[in-house]
């Protein structure tokens, strides 16, 4: 597998894994919006697992090293609230949780600044794996 996507300067990468919904795929991007994400959308990662996400990251040069990222995976396209899977691939390599579009805004801004780790959101999920705010967590 090639080097993962680059994200621009102080957004976070959204890798897109399913292919079966161009539609889908357009809402989560206007949900999302532009500002705070850098969007990746190639075949070549139709279908990929989190542990070739893991691996790949993992043999990229440091200065190519990401600490985390999101997938727009067949979940995301077909769930109505289109939640990402989140990626820690820095402190816990493979650790995931769904994101909703609506709370992406959160999450990204906190982890691109280091503001906040990955394992503060991961640790605030629903019983279902997903981060929807502190406040319900």
């Amino acid at each position: 597998m090639p080097l993962l996507p680059q994200p621009n300067d102080l957004t976070s990468l959204i890798l897109r894994t399913d292919f079966t919904d161009d539609r889908a795929w357009s809402e989560i991007q206007r949900a999302v919006g532009a500002d705070g994400a850098t969007y990746a959308s190639d075949p070549l990662y139709s279908d990929v697992t989190v542990q070739t996400l893991v691996a790949a990251d993992a043999a990229a040069a440091d200065d190519d090293k990401l600490a985390y990222l999101f997938v727009a995976d067949a979940i995301s396209m077909a769930d109505i609230e289109h939640s990402l899977l989140a990626v820690d691939l820095y402190a816990e390599p493979g650790r995931t949780f769904r994101v909703p579009a609506q709370w992406y805004a959160d999450v990204s801004a906190n982890l691109s600044i280091a503001n906040m780790d990955f394992d503060e959101f991961a640790d605030a999920t629903d019983e279902s794996g997903t981060y929807r705010g502190f406040e319900d967590a």
